[in-house]
């Protein structure tokens, strides 16, 4: 007999319908799975006879043909266990059901028949809706992340027999659901706060502006001054996620396996920091079966790169049609993969090799131009902030007045943001004023004749490049912004300007 469940399975960030027919027929007793199947697929046959057995089912007799259609794409993963198993029962004649067209299937099967957690339920339940599924049953632990697609029974089963008698008719199963807007109003566990750093008021002004705008920032220093401590509380201070970024965070964590059992969304903004040693692959994403990489798991959040010029130089280079585009295209012989990766990125690094300043540096010029050569003109062109963070002085350190909160700073934040949505609600795709193309600079930052005069006397002196012209003008729209100002004027650009530190060459 024929059964045929509906499954999925993932590429890129998106689910596709797999369709799982089983037939038992006469022959030996054997278990075939076509359809490209991995070695985890493949296993699967083992997993499932297994859990068939200890789940008081009988074990098809003679040959059992099970195909993954569409069968000319690979399917990866254990997440086919559970549609293999039911369609086994069905195709047996095991169980009686006409319920295996309305539900989406997914869940990895333990020997005693036990449901266990998979990845990417949550791309798995939006796609079943999209094909107009009643809902899903997916495993205990990704039911709360499911239930947040409306418009979908997500079942959570915690067995074999459980899901076999459910489809059948013989249990009840109330479906998950979750509150959205009470997941948003949890209050935040994050133990950071600006106001547990002592001075650094001009560095903290510019990741205040970074934050408003959405803009890249390297942070330029000796050691101890706070560089790595200021950029880890850079999330504090950021606009919260709306809904559809939550969505889409969310998708890339579930596909990677990083969300905690029983967790509906990312609701924080992400903040990756990875070693200096990481690879192409490790940053942008990849391997045989390409996955997202750091700089998609950073989407709508932070990415933090360390000791900047320590990382290879061809993994830096890798990120400059992320920074331009937001997103990463991997090319394999087994397709195209597109990944989003609209992030900020911060990054820090002494101004020598040394550590120490310039003017107390024991590095040659030379020595000290080969160490910021680590980090190419490119790259340095689409960080819009150079920031300068000296060593803090002791009355700094051992004062006992408190700075500004991460509350306070990130009330201008959103405030600023909120002028940036009004500005753009014509323009969906721009979320900031980083996002900003030529005609968006064309139309919100337009200049006088006097402060015109002054970015291109600014232009000239310090050689800066159009796209640092560029970067100039949206730092400059973002300042104007925190200050509530419409237009752009002067001070607004000046100030903009002097985050070009690098541009003027200041440490040679």
């Amino acid at each position: 007999m024929l059964s045929k469940v509906c499954s999925a399975a993932l590429n890129g960030i998106e689910a596709y319908p797999v369709e799982v027919e089983v037939n038992v027929g006469y022959g030996d007793t054997n278990i075939v799975i076509v359809g490209l199947p991995d070695t985890a697929v493949k296993e699967s046959r083992d997993r499932v006879t297994t859990a068939l057995s200890n789940s008081g089912y009988k074990f098809p007799m003679g040959r059992t043909t099970i195909n993954l259609a569409p069968a000319d794409v690979k399917k990866e993963g254990p997440s086919f266990d559970l549609p293999i198993a039911i369609g086994m029962l069905a195709a047996s004649e095991q169980i009686q059901t006409d319920q295996l067209e309305a539900f989406v299937l997914v869940g990895e099967l333990a020997l005693n028949g036990a449901v266990r957690s998979c990845k990417g339920v949550l791309p798995v339940a939006l796609r079943a809706r999209q094909e107009g599924k009643t809902g899903v049953l997916v495993p205990v632990e990704n039911a709360a992340e499911a239930a947040v697609v409306a418009g979908l029974q997500v079942i959570p089963v915690q067995n074999l027999r459980e899901a076999a008698q459910f489809l059948e008719g013989q249990i009840k199963i109330a479906p998950t659901r979750v509150d959205v807007s009470e997941i948003f109003d949890q209050p935040s566990e994050e133990d950071l706060d600006f106001a547990e750093v002592k001075g650094q008021e001009s560095v903290k002004r510019a990741l205040e502006i970074a934050a408003a705008g959405g803009h890249n920032v390297i942070l330029i220093g000796p050691p101890g001054t706070g560089k790595s401590m200021l950029a880890r509380r850079l999330p504090t201070i950021l606009p919260p996620l709306t809904l559809e970024e939550a969505l889409e965070t969310t998708k890339i964590h579930s596909i990677v396996g990083l969300l905690a059992p029983g967790q509906a969304l990312v609701t924080r903004r992400p903040f990756r920091a990875p070693h200096h040693t990481a690879s192409d692959a490790g940053l942008l994403g990849g391997n045989i079966n390409p996955t997202p990489g750091e700089i998609s798991l950073a989407h709508h959040g932070v990415l933090f790169l360390d000791e900047l010029p320590e990382f290879k130089r061809s993994v830096l280079e890798t990120l400059r049609q992320p920074l331009e585009e937001g997103r990463v295209t991997i090319s394999r012989a087994a397709g195209t993969m597109i990944f989003p990766s609209q992030f900020m990125l911060v990054a820090a690094m002494n101004p020598t090799p040394d550590g120490r300043m310039p003017g107390e540096s024991r590095s040659s010029p030379r020595e000290i131009q080969n160490y910021l050569g680590r980090v190419s003109g490119p790259l340095l062109d689409r960080i819009d902030l150079h920031v300068e963070v000296p060593p803090v002085k002791f009355r700094e350190i051992a004062t006992d007045r408190a700075g500004e909160t991460s509350a306070q700073i990130r009330e201008r934040v959103v405030a600023a943001r909120r002028r940036q949505q009004e500005r753009f609600r014509h323009k969906p795709k721009i979320t900031c004023n980083a996002r900003m193309g030529p005609r968006e600079l064309k139309q919100f930052c337009q200049l006088d004749e006097t402060t015109r005069e002054l970015l291109k006397n600014a232009m000239t002196e310090y050689h800066l490049s159009a796209r640092a012209y560029d970067r100039i003008l949206k730092v400059a729209r973002t300042i104007a912004d925190l200050a509530g100002a419409n237009t752009l004027a002067a001070d607004h650009v000046l100030e903009a300007i002097q985050f070009r530190s690098l541009d003027r060459q200041l440490w040679f």
